[in-house]
């Protein structure tokens, strides 16, 4: 069974996104898709899926490789692959 984690934790868990301020706005605006569609912060993040956060006029896509609570900083960048 594959472990998953509120989109909203890893986000902030992967530094993606650092602050929960921000975050909230993301989902707010529509600035996060999973999978191709807009996502909910409540939504369950799972490994393979593929995230998009909009900053602007840029968009950063990653692929989430795993879903973990509690890493240190320099661990973050390991929860995910940039694809774009």
């Amino acid at each position: 069974d594959k472990s998953t984690m509120r989109l909203y934790k890893y986000l902030k868990a992967s530094r993606l996104i650092t602050r929960r301020t921000v975050t909230n706005k993301a989902f707010d605006i529509v600035f996060v898709t999973v999978n191709g569609k807009p996502a909910r912060a409540s939504y369950e993040a799972k490994e393979g899926d593929q995230i998009a956060l909009r900053f602007g006029v840029r968009t950063i896509t990653v692929e989430v490789l795993s879903v973990q609570e509690t890493l240190r900083q320099n661990e973050a960048a390991a929860l995910y692959r940039q694809i774009q």
